[in-house]
């Protein structure tokens, strides 16, 4: 059912817990699911040196959260605001149709992190 990116990714989940003295600290509910996903991001100038996801729901979201750490952590803000849901999605192995909730939740986290960042 799941790839086995996917799995790993719940299974070994990666930048996984809270940044006390985070530059951005948001969390996210889906309110069809329930799933929740917290991200905390610590940056150096124009740069992510920290990411770290809190998630509670299903698999994908899990994975979703854990993935997209991966992608930004040491990304310019810049290059972490073009991640696209196709890559992330790309990047876990694929989604079955029910499961894309997971991913908008993570990218909709990141946008409102990186937002934050902003103001």
């Amino acid at each position: 059912m799941y790839s086995p990116q996917v799995l790993d990714h719940f299974q070994n989940p990666r930048n996984a817990g809270e940044i006390t003295d985070a530059d951005a600290s948001v969390q996210l509910e889906n309110p069809a699911c329930g799933d929740i996903l917290k991200l905390t991001v610590k940056r150096s100038g124009d740069q992510i040196t920290d990411i770290k996801f809190r998630a509670k729901g299903c698999v994908p979201a899990m994975a979703c959260g854990s993935a997209v750490t991966e992608l930004v952590k040491g990304k310019t803000l810049g290059e972490a605001r073009k991640l696209s849901r196709q890559e992330l999605v790309q990047t876990i192995g694929g989604l079955p149709e029910a499961s894309t909730h997971a991913s908008n939740l993570a990218m909709d986290a990141l946008a409102a992190a990186l937002k934050e960042i902003k103001n």
